[in-house]
């Protein structure tokens, strides 16, 4: 859709003003609202047209960083939530601790699909120079949203005290123009390595190199309290241990399968001093990457997807 507005209120209304009459004359026997910025229309549209809607909500939206700092802009998308999800019988989120809010907020049952990722099954594992990556244990932050509160600032400011291991950062998000300025500040270059986004099988050859996968999504907001990031399943399906912030849900899945710790002290020197500790270590690396191949044949796509085939039918 070409809109007049790229970002902003008048983006969204434009958009849920265009989106309502592209469904209101398109043929459909179930109507798929992704997350809360589409919903509003399918409501109306599926109402109008007597056809069943399912709400699919990839995360707690209202309570994400970004409208978090701007109460105002939350509150329209709360009223919004408040009119349209009492109207909505069939509902899917990503993992329990999200599915227990809505629930409880809402009194509307959610179905949990988790968005786990699928078996990795490569024909070849290139390697690190083959990457462009250093001979050395590599710290892997990936992902298409690494914004504010991810923890990527965090990681940056703890290399300084990891004496023989480089940050490899694959994906992209609002604060890596940022990170780039900081990693020169600190004079990280040869230490901190940005490789951009790229394609999700060219993603996993950097993460199948790595000796750690990190996950630091900050507990200061709902949404990332509550998160599970599809990262830490790829770094289950490479075999990579998980380094994780104590967020709900990936903490349990860590401990749950024991394929890594959990960070409770994100001081820089206090970070690098359990990253170092982890990497002197190799008979536990050995164990937790034993874990995680168990893990993988339990944790992926071929087997959550049976939760989509089962609810559909019933739709």
């Amino acid at each position: 859709m070409k809109l007049m507005a790229e970002k902003g209120p008048l983006f969204y209304a434009l958009f849920n003003f265009r989106l309502f009459w592209f469904l209101l004359f398109r043929k459909a026997t179930i109507f798929v609202a992704n997350d809360l910025d589409t919903l509003l229309p399918n409501v109306f549209v599926s109402r109008l047209k007597g056809r069943k809607l399912v709400y699919d909500s990839h995360e707690f939206f209202t309570e994400v960083p970004e409208l978090i700092q701007r109460p105002k802009v939350q509150q329209i998308w709360k009223r919004i939530e408040r009119f349209c999800l009492p109207k909505v019988k069939m509902a899917i989120t990503v993992n329990h601790s999200i599915r227990d809010k809505y629930e409880s907020l809402y009194n509307i049952p959610f179905k949990v699909v988790r968005n786990v990722s699928p078996k990795f099954i490569p024909t070849v594992i290139k390697s690190k120079e083959e990457l462009g990556l250093p001979e050395k244990p590599i710290l892997i932050m990936q992902g298409a949203g690494l914004n504010i509160d991810r923890g990527v600032d965090l990681m940056i400011k703890a290399m300084p005290f990891v004496q023989n291991a480089a940050l490899t950062i694959v994906g992209d998000g609002d604060v890596i123009p940022e990170m780039k300025v900081l990693v020169k500040q600190l004079g990280l270059e040869e230490k901190v390595l940005f490789f951009g986004k790229r394609p999700y099988a060219e993603l996993m050859q950097y993460t199948a190199n790595a000796t750690l996968g990190l996950s630091f999504d900050q507990p200061t907001n709902p949404n990332y309290l509550y998160s599970l990031p599809n990262k830490v399943f790829d770094y289950i399906h490479t075999a990579t241990p998980v380094l994780c912030s104590n967020v709900i849900e990936v903490k349990r899945l860590v401990e749950e399968y024991n394929i890594g710790e959990v960070v409770y002290d994100f001081s820089p020197e206090k970070l690098a001093a359990q990253i170092e500790q982890i990497l002197s270590n190799p008979e536990q690396l050995d164990e937790w990457r034993s874990n995680c191949k168990k893990a993988s044949a339990l944790e992926h796509w071929d087997k959550e997807v049976q939760q989509l085939e089962e609810f559909y039918p019933k739709v």
